[in-house]
């Protein structure tokens, strides 16, 4: 499948930059992943991308750019993750970690069906197991007891610890990606929640000329 793909060599360059490991069953899934977007984005209006070469960039590879942290938070734990994607909208960054790591276990969560009957399909098509739809709001499900949480472009740092923060185990973290340093939303959150920005990892997404982070919150109390 991947074999003269016009952007075969597009995705192993940007993994290879972002010091990804990608399998050819890995490349294959994700090329497969953006054919699928594409043509259910026709019908479904999953993501206001249009442009194939857009979703590799600003989907794919910004998904793919947050690897190399999560695995070293997951790795402390013998490598097992619980990881929820909450308002993960065509499975951002849900299916490419999936995709990524068998042994990561990822539940994408979004309100709106389509979006949720896509991963559910990704899931069959791609043969990932260790990947969920779950067609629900956030905040009405029982607490999930994740490793970690993730969004993208989901809220504001206060409403995703609010409505989100509950399902983080004890110990566990947010991660909420963002474009600029959200300074304003930091302040926020301190003001309204138990929830503190650990740090703030600056990411350089391939071929991605704009700024992109990736904040963690961590509970007080826990590290």
């Amino acid at each position: 499948m991947t074999n003269g793909h016009p952007y075969q060599q597009r995705l192993y360059a940007a993994a290879q930059q972002l010091g990804v490991a990608l399998g050819e069953a890995q490349a294959c899934a994700l090329l497969t992943y953006i054919e699928a977007l594409q043509r259910w984005n026709r019908t479904y209006n999953l993501t206001a991308l249009r442009d194939p070469q857009q979703m590799l960039v600003q989907h794919v590879f910004d998904s793919l750019a947050i690897m190399p942290t999560f695995s070293r938070v997951l790795d402390k734990n013998t490598g097992i993750g619980k990881i929820i994607d909450v308002g993960s909208g065509a499975g951002l960054p849900g299916v490419v970690l999936a995709v990524m790591r068998s042994n990561w276990d990822i539940s994408c969560i979004d309100a709106v069906d389509k979006k949720m009957a896509f991963v559910r399909q990704m899931s069959g098509a791609l043969q990932l197991p260790n990947l969920h739809a779950v067609h629900s709001r956030v905040e009405t499900l029982e607490p999930l007891g994740a490793h970690i949480v993730v969004s993208r472009a989901f809220a504001s740092l206060v409403d995703f610890a609010t409505l989100a923060g509950r399902h983080a185990a004890p110990g566990g973290l947010l991660a909420a990606m963002k474009g600029h340093e959200p300074q304003e939303e930091v302040f926020m959150l301190e003001q309204q929640t138990d929830w503190r920005v650990s740090h703030i990892e600056q990411l350089s997404v391939p071929e991605l000329n704009a700024q992109r982070c990736l904040v963690w919150l961590s509970r007080q109390g826990t590290p």
